[in-house]
Parts: structure tokens; C-alpha cells; sequence
């Protein structure tokens, strides 16, 4: 007679097979989860690359604190750090001249300038001893406003006025004392004319206040701050600047162009009329197509923000961007925009 125990060792047996069979994946199954993890790795390497820059540093050379230049900067370099985990930042400058020399001693990756200093840059030409070929354009920007201004018990009204003046020129060799000589040489005078103080937007502003200066140059884009901080207290008039003799000199310097400072924007109840030049986005030739490709991507991707820091970024628009341009235009910037042409 058999006893139950066998039975029952048996009946373990199968039941222990059969769980293990059930458990055991197949080949096709093991391969299928292989590739799987093998795509996702490939996608997040994708992904990683994409999300880097080659260069490790991103630095802006930008201005003065208080400028445009300085404040739509961070905004833009707060961007890049963002989205790319880049060493990204702004250096507060003398503005362009300076600019334009820190690139070209290799101590900043990009910068913004203004046109007529950029123009000379690359020719050579007045506080260039030889042409600076290791600049190449990513954009124009928006126009820089020459912003002449005065108090209203002065007598100064016209560009013609500021002869025999004590007048504010900005930083020496900054694209406002660049643009005040070019502009004063237009008008068939120089320095010996004037006589001349080289101070900033903001000592300029409180020089102003305090009676030290007839007039001053505030060239940036609109509103300055430090007009705007002027305008409190101080009985501020804009010097205009005849539209005619602007068309005049911007047959040889192309840079310039006739704006008006719209009414309102200082308080002044009509629009003034006065100069304008382009700025521009500058990088190092020498960064790779692939890195100024995503800093173009990123910058007009970012330009809610930039408008929302400065009202003057409102003036830049992926359609004006290549228009008026001075240096060569990056490989990099270029794919992007014939990407952006066939859209």
C-alpha cells in the first residue's frame, strides 16, 4: 500500500517547476527590455548634449549698471545659465570700446556695442590701431537714441546751441563718446569747441542736477533710468537734433539714422527730433557654430524676458535682427536664422 508522503513530495515538485517556468522570461522579452534601456540612454545623452554648451564660460560684456546694455544682459545671461547650466554672466564695462577690446583679448565671449564703434572695430579705424578680426554679428538690437539733455533756463535747444558749452560727453572711448566726437565733427566743431567732462549716465545725471554742466549726452536706448530719475525735481528739456543734417551725415556714416524721441517719454509734450544708432550682439569668431547656433536659439527665445527687464528690447525683433548688420554675421546665428526662414 503506498503512503501519502510520496504523493505529496511530488505534488511540490510540479507546482515548484511550474512557478518557475512562469517566472522565467523569454529571450525576446529580455531583448526588448535591453533596447529599450539602451534607447533611453541614447535619449538622455541626446538630451545632455544638447542641453550644453562646448565653451565653458559665456560672459556679456555689456556697461554701466544702470544702462540697458547691463540690465537686458543679466536677464539674457540668467537664460543661458538656465538652460544650459553655463558659467554665464555679465561684466559691467565702460561699454563699447571696451567691449570691443575684452573680445578681442579673448576675456568675454560676447558683448553688445554699438554699431559706429563696431564699424570702426573692424576697420581700424580712431581708438583701433588695427582692425579686430575675432568678432563676428549674432544681431542688430534696438536703436540707441541720442539723448541730448539740458535744463529748459539754459538757452539750449538746438544741436548748434552746445558751442562754447561745458558739456557731458559719457565714459571716455564708450559708444556715447564715440557718437558725441562723430556728431560734433558733423556739425563743424570738435572738442576745442566745448568743453568737455567724461562722465557717465548717472554722474552725468547728478552733475547736471547739482549745476556743474550745461548739457549732457545720455545716448541708450528709451527711457534711460537716469533720465527718468532726472526728470523728478529737475526742469529737464531735450536737445534736438535736425533731421536733415542727420541724412547728411549718414551718407558717410551709414550707422546713423533720424528718430524722435516720442512725446511723453521725459515729460516733453512734442516729439524730439534727434539721431539714432543701431546696436549690435556681438560674439567671438572663434566660438563653434554649435554654441552660437543655441546662444541665437536661446536669445530670441528669451525675448519676452528681456522685454519685460527693459522697455528698450522692445525695439528687437527676429525680423529687423539682420538688417544693418557691420561685422560678419556668425555661421552659427546664420543657421538658425535660414531655420527660421523656412518655417
Amino acid at each position: 500500500m503506498m503512503t501519502r508522503a510520496p504523493l505529496s513530495l511530488l505534488f511540490t515538485a510540479i507546482l515548484t517547476m511550474s512557478l518557475a517556468a512562469c517566472s522565467k522570461p523569454d529571450a525576446d522579452t529580455t531583448a526588448a527590455t535591453t533596447e529599450t534601456a539602451d534607447s533611453s540612454a541614447t535619449d538622455a545623452a541626446t538630451t545632455a548634449a544638447t542641453d550644453k554648451l562646448e565653451t565653458k564660460f559665456a560672459t556679456l560684456a555689456t556697461g554701466g549698471a544702470s544702462g540697458p546694455y547691463n540690465i537686458i544682459g543679466t536677464s539674457l545671461t540668467e537664460a543661458y545659465n538656465q538652460t544650459y547650466g553655463v558659467n554665464s554672466k555679465t561684466q559691467t564695462t565702460g561699454a563699447s570700446v571696451e567691449n570691443m577690446n575684452l573680445l578681442n583679448q579673448q576675456k568675454v565671449e560676447m558683448a553688445f556695442v554699438m554699431s559706429d564703434v563696431l564699424s570702426d572695430a573692424v576697420k581700424g579705424e580712431n581708438n583701433f590701431s588695427a582692425p579686430i578680426a575675432n568678432v563676428s554679428q549674432i544681431a542688430a538690437l534696438y536703436p540707441n537714441y541720442v539723448q541730448i539733455v539740458t535744463s529748459k533756463k539754459s538757452g539750449i535747444k538746438t544741436f548748434e546751441d552746445l558751442k562754447g558749452k561745458r558739456i557731458a560727453v559719457g565714459a571716455q572711448n564708450s559708444g556715447v563718446e564715440v557718437n558725441a566726437r562723430n556728431l560734433l565733427k558733423g556739425f563743424g566743431m570738435s572738442y576745442d569747441d566745448v568743453k568737455v567732462d567724461y562722465l557717465g549716465y548717472a554722474e552725468a545725471a547728478d552733475a547736471l542736477k547739482s549745476g556743474k554742466l550745461d548739457a549732457a549726452f545720455l545716448t541708450s536706448g528709451l527711457p534711460n533710468s537716469s533720465l527718468m530719475e532726472l526728470e523728478q525735481g529737475f526742469d529737464l528739456q531735450l536737445v534736438s537734433i535736425d533731421p536733415a543734417k542727420v541724412a547728411e551725415l549718414a551718407k558717410n556714416q551709414t550707422y546713423f539714422t533720424a528718430k524722435e524721441i516720442p512725446a511723453g517719454t521725459y515729460g516733453n509734450e512734442t516729439a524730439i527730433p534727434t539721431a539714432a544708432i543701431m546696436n549690435a550682439f556681438v560674439v567671438r569668431s572663434d566660438l563653434s557654430e554649435d554654441d552660437v547656433y543655441k546662444l541665437t536659439k536661446t536669445f530670441f527665445e528669451s525675448l519676452d524676458k528681456l522685454r519685460t527687464a527693459h522697455q528698450a528690447a522692445a525695439g528687437i525683433s527676429l525680423e529687423t535682427a539682420q538688417q544693418g548688420l557691420v561685422a560678419p554675421i556668425h555661421p552659427g546665428a546664420k543657421k538658425y536664422y535660414d531655420e527660421q526662414s523656412v518655417k
